[in-house]
């Protein structure tokens, strides 16, 4: 009995700097990146024993959270644009940012044999088409500039609903309040394919890429689950999840 509670003590004891070395960070996703993230952090904390506590929501909403203040130490943004901007205003760790993800345009019906390529545009009737807010949102501006490439932007300007965030914009279609719309594909994609509804994937070269950044932020210099967070995101278990969602590497 003795030496069982001796060999119990020392396990315990070897236990100890595992669960000390844990840790817990909390990270501002972009509304498009929620499923890969979940399933990625889920990975995360069963690899590592760090757990990532996720809030999801719009790149410029996080931005201006981040400057008031928000407890956030790693930013997944859905731009490479504000990650530049906060580490340049000295709010994010220098040289911490890096693409971890481009994303990918779709046109996107909850209707099945809807759409079938881009002439669904000119071809099918419909009143409303979702788009995320192109002003703060880099799939709406994506969207908009699909639109010009293909010389819809004015035919298509009254038929517009503006969602605040691209998860806006696509539960205005899910729920048919429009019946099309410019989501990202990783937001209508199963196993690599569209599943539900149907849609045209928007090729690369309609829009500027939608390079999604990472950021270090100050909150997050001296959190080891916040370094461990940014360091799995460029592993490969991690890239698996990313291109399944339809998203591409650089």
């Amino acid at each position: 009995m003795k030496r069982l509670c001796t060999i119990a003590a020392l396990f315990t004891i070897a236990l100890l700097p595992i669960a000390g070395h844990a840790a817990e960070v909390q990270v501002a996703v972009a509304s498009n990146f929620t499923k890969p993230m979940q399933a990625i952090a889920k990975r995360f904390e069963q690899d590592t024993g760090h757990k990532a506590v996720l809030a999801f929501g719009a790149t410029g909403k996080f931005y201006a959270q981040i400057h008031n203040g928000a407890p956030f130490g790693v930013l997944l943004a859905a731009d490479e644009a504000v990650p530049a901007k906060l580490e340049s205003e000295g709010l994010g760790v220098a040289g911490s940012r890096f693409p971890y993800a481009i994303g990918t345009l779709v046109l996107w019906s909850a209707r099945s044999d809807y759409i079938d390529d881009q002439t669904t545009l000119t071809r099918q009737p419909y009143r409303h088409l979702s788009i995320a807010n192109p002003k703060t949102a880099p799939y709406g501006a994506a969207a908009m500039a699909t639109l010009e490439k293909l010389g819809l932007t004015e035919s298509t300007r009254g038929r517009l609903v503006q969602g605040e965030n691209i998860a806006q914009a696509h539960q205005f279609v899910a729920s048919g309040n429009a019946e099309l719309g410019f989501v990202a594909l990783s937001q209508v994609v199963d196993k690599g394919v569209i599943g539900e509804g149907s849609g045209w994937i928007v090729p690369a070269s309609f829009h500027p890429p939608i390079r999604q950044d990472a950021l270090l932020l100050n909150k997050g210099r001296d959190n080891p689950a916040a370094q461990a967070l940014l360091e799995y995101l460029k592993s490969a278990k991690a890239a698996e999840v990313i291109e399944a969602y339809g998203y591409s590497l650089e």
